[in-house]
């Protein structure tokens, strides 16, 4: 018997296409589709609005989810760490993130692995398998619906999401969709390590996304040390291209930079992103580093972090500080995977 697809899979034609050579009407496809992303159904049966010859024909070749949860972790501070069977055994990780006021965000990945290398994350350790695509990407979302509401999402998980545009940008167009998940466009952020055409390629959304560039060092000599596949690229590139993404969608870019103990967060790094970034339309976040196991980086100091944010704030950077969630759940990108993977 041939493996059942996700109903995901199919894009809005081809599944209004299929329900009707079974025997259903155009709106039974459009039911069909809020029952699985906006109920989260695990059982065709649950949509009790379909026809049952109907759910009987669907059964046949479908599922209402391809993706499995494989294993799932909570931090005392409510985080929950999702780790994700595909149908081809592959695994991906999303988190869901509470906030302290409205629904969370949730952190999705794009791709298997991740092709970037940067030497301090788990995310990139075995290197990058495939692309994710764009059903299993959104199917991230409706598992962590599950968990409990969504108000935010942040393209900030495992890959590289400008490597696989086309499958992202298909599946968060479903999750700003009132027929899919009616998400506001402007509460979803993409991260990206910075590849200067792709985010030009990204600009031509016309959608206002917030860009998320991770910086991670005030210059190109400590930047190529700690992503050396980014060495194709001066920061002065992506300076140009994340001005460009900023004329397009006048939306202002959130500068990543993650803070290495003794490595990136000394006041002579903090004056340097200063003369770099004085004068752009966007805010540093500081995200303390967190510890990955078989990488030589630590966390640095809280008096450290906030030394390094007030010289930011004191020559006039707007910078926020961005404690990590979930260290109790194995929340880094990757570092779930990467366990599940060696047991």
């Amino acid at each position: 018997m041939t493996e059942r697809r996700g109903i995901l899979a199919l894009a809005d034609e081809p599944l209004v296409a299929r329900v009707v050579a079974a025997g259903g009407k155009p709106f039974h496809a459009r039911s069909l589709s809020r029952w699985v992303l906006q109920r989260g159904i695990d059982r065709f049966e649950r949509a009790t609005d379909l026809p049952k010859p109907l759910i009987a024909s669907l059964d046949t070749e479908f599922v209402p989810l391809e993706s499995t949860l494989a294993e799932e972790k909570r931090a005392p501070d409510g985080t929950h760490k999702l780790l994700l069977k595909l149908r081809d055994g592959e695994t991906v990780e999303t988190v869901w993130m509470p906030q302290r006021e409205g629904a969370a965000t949730v952190c999705i990945s794009t791709q298997v692995g991740c092709p970037m290398a940067c030497r301090f994350c788990a995310s990139g350790l075995a290197g990058v398998v495939r692309n994710l695509e764009a059903h299993e990407i959104v199917e991230q979302l409706v598992h962590a619906r599950r968990v409990g509401p969504v108000g935010r999402i942040v393209v900030m998980g495992i890959g590289e999401p400008t490597l696989n545009l086309e499958a992202t940008l298909a599946a968060l167009s479903r999750a700003t969709s009132p027929e899919g998940l009616g998400i506001s466009a402007r509460k979803i952020t993409i991260s990206t390590v910075g590849i200067p055409d792709r985010i030009r390629e990204l600009a031509k959304c016309d959608r206002p996304y917030t860009l998320a560039l991770s910086l991670h060092a005030p210059d190109d000599a400590l930047r190529h040390d700690l992503i050396p596949t980014a060495r194709k690229w001066t920061i002065a590139d992506l300076m140009e291209a994340t001005r460009e993404y900023f004329n397009a969608s006048g939306r202002e870019v959130t500068y990543e930079y993650a803070l290495l103990g003794g490595v990136n967060d000394r006041e002579s790094h903090a004056l340097a992103l200063v003369r770099l970034l004085q004068g752009e339309r966007g805010c540093v976040n500081l995200i303390p580093y967190n510890s990955v196991r078989d990488t030589e980086f630590r966390r640095p100091t809280e008096a450290d972090v906030y030394a390094f944010r007030d010289t930011l704030r004191r020559h006039g950077v707007p910078a926020t500080v961005r404690w990590s969630k979930g260290l109790a759940a194995d929340a880094a990108c990757g570092q779930l995977r990467i366990r599940h993977q060696a047991s």
